[in-house]
C-alpha cells in the first residue's frame, strides 16, 4: 500500500494506492477517508487490480475547500484528479456520498468508466417537513453555541429529528458543504445512466434503506443489484472480505 500527496487545483490532496493492472477508483462516504477503504484495497490488489482511493476535499489527510462546495464541485475535482494521475480508462466505485459522486462523475465523463459500482449510494434526498424544520432549526441553534453543554444538546436534538446524522460531527466549512450535499437528490438523474452499474447494499442498511437500492436498480438500465445478507450500510468496514468477492466477481465478467 503506498501513500501519496498530489496538489489538486492548490488544494494538497492525500490518496493510497495498492496494486497493478486495470485501475479502480474508490470514492469513499462522508466522514470516510481512505483509511476506511485498506482492507478491499489490499484484497482487490491482489487480485490483479489497481486502486486508488483519494481522501476527499475536507476529509481524512486532503485539505479542506476554500468554500462551500456541492456535489458538482467534487465531480470537478474528481476530474482534475483522474487528468492528473492519467487515468484513461478505470472502474469507478463509490460508497453513499460518494456514490452519489460517482453517478455525477457517470453522467460528466462516461467514456473514461469501464463499469459503474454504488455500494449503499446515497442517490435520494427528497424533502420532508422534518428537514425543512431540520434546516431551519441548525440555524437558530447556533446562536445558543456560547451555552454550557451546547454541544451535547445539538447531538441529542439532531439524533431525535433525523436519526444519525453527521452534521454535528462536521467542523467550519464542512458543516455548509454537508447541508448542500444532503439537499441534492440525483435520483431522477440515474436514469442518465448508460455504464455498466452493479449496485451493492447491505441488507440492513438504515441510513440508505434497501428499498432504496431497488429504486436505483429501477432506475439504471439493467443494473445489476448484489444484496449482502445481515449487514448494514458500511460493508467495506463490517464485511470486507465479502463486499471484495461481489466486487471481484463483477470486475470479471
Amino acid at each position: 500500500m503506498d501513500e501519496k500527496k498530489i496538489l489538486i487545483n492548490n488544494l494538497e490532496i492525500n490518496y493510497k494506492t495498492a496494486g497493478e493492472g486495470k485501475s479502480l477508483l474508490v470514492l469513499h462516504g462522508w466522514g470516510g477517508s481512505s483509511d476506511t477503504w485498506i482492507e478491499v484495497q489490499e484484497i482487490l490488489s491482489k487480485q490483479g487490480y489497481k486502486t486508488i482511493c483519494p481522501d476527499l476535499p475536507g476529509f481524512g489527510k486532503s485539505q479542506i475547500p476554500a468554500y462551500a462546495w456541492d456535489l458538482d464541485d467534487y465531480c470537478d475535482f474528481i476530474e482534475s484528479f483522474i487528468f492528473s494521475l492519467n487515468l484513461e480508462k478505470f472502474y469507478l466505485l463509490g460508497h453513499s456520498f460518494g456514490g452519489a459522486l460517482a453517478v455525477k462523475c457517470g453522467l460528466k465523463f462516461p467514456q473514461k468508466i469501464e463499469k459503474l459500482f454504488l455500494i449503499d449510494a446515497a442517490c435520494f434526498r427528497r424533502a420532508k417537513i422534518r428537514k425543512r424544520i431540520f434546516f431551519i432549526i441548525a440555524k437558530i441553534l447556533k446562536i445558543f453555541s456560547f451555552l454550557p453543554f451546547y454541544s451535547q444538546a445539538k447531538k441529542a436534538f439532531y439524533k431525535f429529528m433525523v436519526g444519525r446524522s453527521d452534521y454535528p460531527y462536521a467542523e467550519g466549512i464542512m458543516k455548509d458543504i454537508y447541508l448542500k450535499i444532503i439537499r441534492e437528490d440525483i435520483g431522477d438523474a440515474l436514469e442518465q445512466i448508460k455504464i455498466p452499474t452493479i449496485i451493492i447494499w447491505g441488507e440492513k442498511d438504515r441510513t440508505t434503506p434497501l428499498k432504496q437500492a431497488y429504486l436505483v436498480k429501477e432506475k439504471i438500465y439493467q443494473a445489476k443489484l448484489e444484496i449482502i445478507p445481515d449487514v448494514g450500510h458500511s460493508p467495506h468496514r463490517d464485511t470486507p472480505e465479502i463486499l471484495a468477492e461481489k466486487i471481484l466477481e463483477n470486475l470479471n465478467h
